[in-house]
C-alpha cells in the first residue's frame, strides 16, 4: 500500500502536467494539496519522500497528531469549520480553504496570536448544491467587505466544492463561475495576492485547471479511498 502512494502521486502530477499543457498553462502554477484525512502518518512520509510538502485535512483532531510529527509540511484545513475548533485551526494550520462566515473569520483572526497571518480562502457554493457548504456567490463581496481589515488573516482567494457530477460541461461552468467571481472581486478591492482558486479534486481536476485553478485537492487518487474517522 505504501509503495502505491509513490506511484499514485507521480500519476496525479502527470495528470496535472498534461492538463496544463493542453490549456497553455505552466504546471508550476498549479499547487497540489494531498488530502491526507484519515490516512496514517506512514503514507504521508512516503509522499514527502517523493517531494510532496502540502497536505489537506478535514478533521482537526486527526490532523494535530500529524502536524506535531511533520511541522515542516504546509498544512491546509479544508473541512467545515466548527466554532469550538477555531482556536486549534488558527494555531496549527498555514491555510484555511473553507472560510464561509464573518463570525468564524473574526474568531480565527483573534485566535491566530503572534504568528504570521493565516492564509484564508472564501468558500463559495457556486453550484448551489444544498449538500455543499459555502457562501452564495452574490454575497462574496459583502463578506469580503467585512473581513478585509482583519490583520491576522491574509485573504488569498476563493475555494469551491461543486456538485458531484460527471457532466464535464457542468464542471467547466461551475469552475468558470468561481474564476469570474475572483476577477470581479479583484476589480472592486485592492488586495495583495488575492489570486488563488482552490478548485478541482480527483474527478474533475482537468476541468478545474482548464478554468484557472491554482490549487487542486487530491486525496483518493493518491492515498486510496478514505476511512471513516470521528471528528
Amino acid at each position: 500500500m505504501l509503495n502505491l502512494v509513490s506511484d499514485n502521486l507521480l500519476r496525479v502530477k502527470e495528470r496535472i502536467k498534461t492538463a496544463c499543457l493542453k490549456h497553455g498553462r505552466n504546471a508550476g502554477d498549479v499547487k497540489l494539496v494531498a488530502v491526507s484525512k484519515t490516512k496514517p502518518i506512514e503514507m504521508l512520509y512516503m509522499a514527502m519522500e517523493k517531494g510532496q510538502s502540502e497536505f489537506g485535512e478535514n478533521y482537526v483532531q486527526d490532523a494535530l497528531a500529524k502536524i506535531n510529527v511533520l511541522p515542516q509540511a504546509t498544512w491546509h484545513f479544508i473541512g467545515n469549520i466548527q466554532s469550538n475548533k477555531t482556536q486549534l485551526i488558527a494555531n496549527n494550520f498555514n491555510w484555511v480553504h473553507s472560510l464561509a462566515s464573518v463570525k468564524v473569520a473574526r474568531r480565527l483572526n483573534k485566535q491566530r496570536g503572534t504568528k504570521e497571518p493565516l492564509n484564508v480562502l472564501l468558500q463559495v457554493n457556486v453550484s448551489k448544491d444544498p449538500a455543499k457548504t459555502g457562501i452564495r456567490a452574490d454575497t462574496a463581496n459583502q463578506i469580503l467587505e467585512e473581513i478585509q481589515g482583519l490583520e491576522n488573516l491574509k485573504l488569498r482567494g476563493l475555494m469551491t466544492i461543486t456538485e458531484n457530477t460527471e457532466d464535464q460541461s457542468k464542471q467547466h461552468q461551475h469552475f468558470a463561475r468561481l474564476s469570474q467571481i475572483l476577477e470581479e472581486l479583484n476589480s472592486q478591492y485592492s488586495l495583495p495576492d488575492f489570486n488563488q482558486l482552490s478548485m478541482g479534486m480527483t474527478r474533475d481536476l482537468e476541468a478545474a485547471i482548464a478554468e484557472g485553478s491554482t490549487i487542486v485537492r487530491i486525496g483518493t487518487d493518491i492515498f486510496g479511498a478514505r476511512e471513516t474517522r470521528a471528528r
